[in-house]
């Protein structure tokens, strides 16, 4: 394991703007008197699915959670602009969501999605499956069915948020971020609306748990994160905004390098059927593309715990204008982040990605 990286924190200086620091700086009017929220952990997901395929493993890997009773999920915000991304979700929804062991038994998903309307702009894309929804039998009919009608009727990610986290017990919500900051931005910068009177910031202090993000370079990637520089304006009132008392884990680059689930081997261990999305976007896209899998370490922290990764210390983080982070350690500070980890390590994060797979 790497575990002596302080001499990374002492090399590096700090440039930028804004820090997590462990003080609020607002004050609750409507301290909660309500118990501690002690059941499954209940988790929104925010992906900018459509171009990254660990996008589409931490979606099913949830809803595998969510059959085994070991989590419930409230929703998925779509931030990747375009009805094609949110349509991507809703097919996963459809196919996961209901579904048993025994195969189909509903055709529509209630899980909620909100789509980010003013996000960034014409972001890259490294593999693109947004075709996915279209997708046809040899009879012509669709491949997989869909849930929601109108995609231009669904809500703002950050209206969503709004929803869900209003509807939750006090610091119950686990939210599971492995896109972009666009929606979360927008969450924090929102008003009282007829969901909650609260802020963004205090809806977020009030009802958020834990966010994990798929985010930052914290000294061992050659290059800054992808997440943060896409939307750099976004990422910055993120990290001005996020509340200082709610907990973040930071899923790093540097953390799932060598997490690779080959093409060949996802084809593989969905043998059983063809009709399969993920197995049609690796059986229709180009997929060999080095595609690590960042983003299912996020959903694994979230739903199993801190036992299965070394974390930091608790500290604090700076967003740098080049998308780079710094952290310093603090004992009062907020955030933590993965440490990268060994090769056996590394091959028991695939499995329980390829076990899931294999079988949903």
């Amino acid at each position: 394991m790497l575990k002596n990286l302080k001499w990374v924190f002492t090399l590096l200086t700090v440039c930028g703007a804004s820090v997590f620091t462990a003080c609020s700086t607002a004050n609750d009017d409507n301290p909660t008197t309500a118990p501690e929220y002690t059941g499954v952990p209940l988790v929104i997901l925010d992906t900018d699915i459509g171009s990254s395929t660990d996008d589409l493993f931490s979606l099913e890997m949830l809803h595998y959670y969510q059959q085994q009773g070991r989590c419930k999920l409230l929703g998925v915000v779509v931030d990747r602009e375009g009805v094609d991304c949110a349509a991507c979700a809703d097919v996963m929804n459809t196919y996961f969501g209901c579904r048993d062991r025994m195969g189909a038994t509903s055709k529509i998903s209630d899980v909620p999605v909100g789509l980010v309307r003013d996000g960034i702009k014409n972001p890259r894309v490294w593999i693109d499956y947004r075709a996915l929804p279209t997708y046809t039998k040899v009879d012509g009919t669709p491949m997989f069915d869909r849930s929601i009608d109108d995609y231009s009727a669904l809500p703002d990610g950050w209206q969503l948020y709004r929803r869900l986290l209003a509807a939750q017990h006090d610091h119950s919500v686990s939210i599971c971020s492995i896109g972009f900051t666009t929606c979360l931005a927008q969450l924090l910068e929102s008003v009282g609306d007829a969901y909650s009177p609260l802020s963004g910031v205090e809806l977020v202090r009030r009802k958020v748990k834990c966010l994990y993000i798929q985010g930052g370079s914290f000294g061992l990637s050659p290059e800054p994160d992808f997440n943060f520089l896409q939307g750099m304006d976004f990422a910055k009132t993120f990290f001005r905004l996020w509340p200082s008392d709610v907990d973040i884990i930071f899923d790093p680059m540097e953390t799932g390098i060598g997490i690779e689930y080959l093409p060949e081997q996802v084809v593989s261990d969905v043998s059983w059927t063809d009709d399969h999305p993920i197995k049609q976007v690796y059986m229709t896209c180009n997929c060999n593309t080095g595609q690590m899998m960042w983003d299912p370490l996020t959903v694994i922290n979230a739903v199993e715990g801190d036992g299965l990764f070394t974390l930091t210390e608790r500290g604090t983080v700076v967003l740098n204008d080049d998308g780079t982070v710094i952290f310093t350690p603090s004992a009062t500070g907020n955030s933590r982040f993965q440490m990268p980890d060994d090769a056996a390590w590394r091959s028991a994060m695939l499995e329980k990605i390829r076990n899931v797979n294999k079988i949903y």
